[in-house]
């Protein structure tokens, strides 16, 4: 395939791509944004796990008020949706549309073409006629039970399993709906339509929608290549391929040389600040979209450290940033977080580990201090720290 535009003759360096991202990912310096601009700027925040959309907001935002995010999410202006890589994320409310359009080929594909729908009797055109009356029936916010039993009665009262439930409810175009505290959202959640009608699965709507989601990927994490928006988006490297190539052609975006000649594409005339930018210490939240972004996952995390913190089941565990890179690996513990180096680390990096640590407890006491506990089973198996401290609280 053809890359539309030329690439620049001076190759960024890897320190260059890694500022880049800091610096686009409100990561060299804490900002004073409103959480839905913030959230805006990095793209989307993963939200699988409901506190850490809060400890991500954290890490970016000067005098970060979780209270802020609950108002935000309470009135609906800050949504959370199955949308990027088929996984939950807290995105503002004007970019949910775009992107679930974006993404409709491939949540269609993994969800209405799975073999455990098909096995429970169903086809992707079921869905399509399901879903104009369930949409309806979620115009106002109702359980998951209420949903399923719904859907039950629109296939002549059969009822349907649970698998074949999770699956179209991920398909369909559904907002979680706010339980409260500690995180807005529980393990018990409702679910509102996010819009009247489906999804339009016309291929045109969908290319158009991807070419929106790559400006503001580029923009939230450029430069990067087709292959890291495909990664990023789940999507097949040709679509993102020749949304990108779209985008140049617009004379939206520009290409760009990288280390050993990889392409790349950015916004003209964004950010990217030298590769010896001092970069802050952060203690970053599971699933940050930042370790996440890109095929080439070494622009943040050492490939000697990558199976560490990415476990074989999906878990990204929250991690040391140190000098921009991935130096370990932390979990709250009663009084503090255990701070696990991969490499030894200067007196200094501790010091701004520990005021960070400092800092993030108080932003936890009054929510839930062992936010990641339930994932203390990675620490049992074991984690090759060269040095383990506790930074109190």
């Amino acid at each position: 395939m053809t890359t539309t535009g030329s690439p620049s003759p001076a190759p960024l360096t890897a320190r260059a791509l890694n500022r880049a991202t800091l610096a686009r990912q409100v990561l060299l310096a804490r900002e004073p944004l409103g959480v839905e601009e913030a959230v805006r700027r990095v793209v989307a925040l993963q939200a699988q796990l409901p506190g850490s959309p809060y400890v991500a907001l954290w890490n970016r935002l000067e005098g970060f008020d979780p209270a802020l995010v609950d108002a935000a999410v309470d009135g609906f202006r800050l949504v959370r949706s199955t949308l990027m890589r088929i996984t939950l994320h807290l995105v503002h409310v004007d970019d949910h549309g775009p992107f679930r359009v974006a993404m409709e080929p491939t949540l269609r594909g993994s969800r209405l073409r799975d073999r455990r729908f098909a096995e429970a009797g169903l086809t992707p055109e079921d869905a399509d006629r399901l879903l104009p009356e369930l949409l309806a029936y979620a115009a106002r916010p109702r359980t998951g039970a209420e949903l399923q039993a719904r859907c039950g009665e629109g296939w002549g009262g059969v009822g349907l399993t649970p698998v074949a439930w999770r699956l179209l409810r991920q398909y369909a175009p559904l907002w979680y709906v706010p339980t409260g505290p500690p995180w807005s959202y529980g393990s018990s959640p409702g679910f509102v339509a996010a819009a009247p009608e489906p999804v339009p699965t016309a291929p045109e709507a969908a290319a158009q929608g991807l070419e929106t989601l790559a400006g503001r990927y580029l923009a939230g994490f450029g430069p990067a290549s087709a292959a890291d928006l495909a990664q990023f988006a789940l999507v097949q490297r040709g679509r993102a391929r020749t949304a990108l190539d779209a985008l140049v052609r617009a004379g939206t975006a520009e290409v760009l040389a990288g280390p050993d000649g990889t392409v790349l594409y950015d916004l003209p005339g964004a950010v990217r600040p030298d590769g010896e930018t001092p970069a802050p210490p952060r203690l970053m939240a599971m699933w940050d979209s930042t370790l996440l972004a890109y095929a080439d996952r070494s622009r943040i995390i050492p490939p000697a450290y990558r199976k560490e913190v990415i476990r074989n089941n999906g878990d990204s565990l929250p991690t040391l940033l140190v000098d921009g890179y991935v130096a370990g690996v932390w979990r709250p513990v009663p009084g503090g977080i255990e701070a696990s180096a991969f490499r030894p680390l200067a007196a200094g990096e501790w010091a701004g580990l520990a005021a960070e640590a400092a800092s993030l407890g108080a932003m936890l006491a009054d929510r839930d201090p062992r936010v990641y506990g339930r994932f203390d089973h990675w620490w049992a198996k074991g984690v090759p720290a060269v040095e383990t401290r506790l930074l109190p609280y």
